[in-house]
């Protein structure tokens, strides 16, 4: 998986740029990272309970700074995929 993927998540999500974070759910070869930019963006665009939204977007910022710690700078990809 590429860095940039997670860096581009990153960023379009403290923007608020929900058009590119959705290019990017559907461009990026990480499921898990598009699995849990479409959980977000679904909560958000649906749900009326902030802390449903809430909870989601903690989900996506979690994923991302553990896929950043897992990567292997050599690389440039993921070591393991399971979160711990």
């Amino acid at each position: 998986m590429n860095k940039m993927d997670y860096d581009r998540a990153l960023y379009y999500t403290h923007r608020s740029e929900w058009d590119n974070l959705l290019i990017l759910m559907v461009r990026t070869k990480d499921q898990f990272l598009s699995k849990r930019i479409e959980q977000f963006l679904h909560a958000y665009h649906f749900e009326s309970d902030y802390s449903v939204i809430e909870k989601k977007l903690y989900s996506l910022l979690r994923y991302i700074d553990h896929a950043n710690d897992t990567i292997d700078p050599e690389h440039n990809e993921l070591t393991m995929y399971s979160l711990s």
